[in-house]
């Protein structure tokens, strides 16, 4: 079977197009779903920081710091499944502060992000460093949700289409070099 210039060009571009299509779901990492406390929120009170990703991920690290740099993270963050769930050490004072995070993805690459949030203590004697009545958690620091990953992590889609470019390539490789048996013999 011959392939002409035209049809070797006709099947790279579309291999080229498969593979342009299917790669980004194919290569994305996991992402965050949704956190408490959310991107931006102003919360009066906070004891467990939680994430959620869109895969099941290890090897959690969370910190959370305010402008300072002072560290406000209790013990070590615990990962199930998708989840991850850091504690608190002790009321936070008034102030903006940030969740530093970092996670190794089901697809083994890391992923890391951070998440900036207010306290506004309900009173000043949450700033001043005595206890006060936490208000529970979910009234004062709505999650904030991201669109679900409807990507297939599938690289068996990528190899495919990886495979058939280098299948038409080589056939447009040889077809050209191979010369009718004819017109040699009559040059």
């Amino acid at each position: 079977m011959k392939f002409s210039a035209i049809k070797a060009t006709l099947v790279l571009f579309l291999g080229g197009v498969l593979v342009a299509a299917l790669a980004p779901p194919a290569l994305a990492h996991d992402s965050l779903k949704s956190s408490s406390p959310a991107r931006n929120a102003v919360v009066s009170t906070l004891d467990r920081i939680e994430l959620e990703f869109s895969a099941h991920v290890t090897f959690p690290v969370v910190i959370l710091h305010d402008a300072a740099g002072h560290r406000f993270e209790s013990g070590t963050p615990r990962a199930d499944g998708p989840k991850v769930v850091q504690g608190v050490a002790g009321p936070l004072p008034s102030g903006n502060y940030v969740v530093a995070w970092r996670v190794v993805s089901s697809d083994g690459h890391p992923v890391e992000g951070e998440i900036p949030f207010t306290v506004k203590a309900a009173s000043d004697a949450a700033a001043a460093g005595t206890p006060s009545t936490p208000a529970p958690l979910s009234a004062t620091a709505p999650s904030t949700s991201v669109a679900d990953d409807k990507g297939s992590n599938n690289p068996l889609l990528l190899w495919g289409g990886l495979a058939l470019l280098v299948v038409a390539g080589a056939a447009a490789l040889f077809g050209r070099r191979k010369k009718p048996e004819h017109e040699a013999d009559t040059a």
